[in-house]
């Protein structure tokens, strides 16, 4: 009987050795090249939003929450009389704000924020107006209206488990810091080499807003949106593009590729006189003067506070 137990003990040693073994491994396995795993962003706070497939059909919200999904991924159909262009929410937030590299999980925890662009404490209203007269280059939606109730419901339902004003390790993160001084040339070369017309079109007119946006052009963003600034684009550009691919461009390439996207002419955003009241407005804003420069092959690039200069 001892012999027994002892030939127990020394087996369920062994299997937890084993398991833990396993464990460390399989933790390994999915770190990213920062050590931080795939489902926790490093701070112990999980990405984990909830499943809009268990929603109570009996409550309520449900219907809101699911409308708002739908103007999310489709605003430019749902609500054409208030989008200015062809492009969707999901056209920069894609999988209807779900895909970690864009997420819009927690964003509704974040405000009201300041901001320095419009010099005002926002609340997540202003905000997502903010989104549709820059990005949409359309009008602002009644804060009372059903389009954004549905929004601020959806996002805040793909929001749940995160406390307000708690810490997101995973937004703001498509912003390149350091830009390497750019080429047009290269960016326009790249363009076709990496097959972006494949979704983008030849002419940047885009294929849809959830399946190729408009890059430039009179169904794109406006200047005054974010991703009409160098740090942004390139950021963006080098952590989710190409689809399927994200990361496997350089800085270089980013760079090269925003700066040919942002040289095209777009809608222009009427307030740039008065965005930054309180100061501090950036350098990398690229607007219809800097656009001419660029194509015209004047513009200095070091005028970017961020820009690497070139060797």
């Amino acid at each position: 009987m001892e012999r027994k137990n002892m030939l127990w003990g020394i087996g369920l040693l062994l299997l937890v050795f084993v398991v833990s073994a396993c464990s460390a491994d399989t933790q390994g396995q999915n770190a990213d090249n920062n050590g931080t795993d795939d489902n926790d962003a490093g701070n112990g706070l999980a990405y984990n939003p909830p499943s809009l497939d268990e929603l109570d059909p009996d409550d309520p919200m449900t219907e809101y929450i699911q409308y708002g999904e739908k103007v999310f991924n489709e605003t430019n159909t749902v609500m054409p009389d208030y989008v200015g262009n062809e492009l969707s929410c999901q056209s920069c937030h894609a999988d209807g704000g779900l895909s970690q590299s864009s997420s819009m999980v927690g964003v509704v925890t974040q405000f009201p924020q300041y901001r320095p662009r419009e010099g005002v404490a926002f609340t997540i209203e202003d905000r997502i107006n903010g989104c549709m007269v820059r990005s949409m280059n359309g009008k602002k939606m009644a804060e009372d209206s059903k389009e954004m109730r549905a929004m601020v419901a959806y996002l805040t339902k793909i929001s749940e488990g995160i406390e307000v004003g708690e810490e997101i390790p995973w937004r703001m993160k498509n912003t390149m810091k350091e830009i390497p001084e750019p080429s047009v040339e290269r960016g326009e070369e790249l363009y076709t080499k990496k097959n972006c017309m494949t979704c983008h079109a030849t002419d940047g007119s885009g294929t849809g807003a959830n399946s190729g946006p408009a890059l430039w052009g009179d169904n794109s963003f406006n200047d005054g949106a974010g991703m009409s600034r160098m740090s942004k684009m390139s950021g963006y550009i080098k952590n989710n593009m190409p689809i399927g691919q994200a990361g496997e461009l350089s800085d270089q390439e980013a760079a090269d590729l925003a700066a040919f996207l942002l040289s095209h002419e777009r809608p222009e955003w009427s307030g740039h006189d008065t965005d930054w009241p309180n100061g501090g407005r950036p350098t990398d804003i690229i607007d219809k003067e800097r656009r001419q420069q660029i194509r015209e092959g004047s513009f200095d690039w070091t005028e970017i506070d961020n820009v690497v200069p070139a060797k």
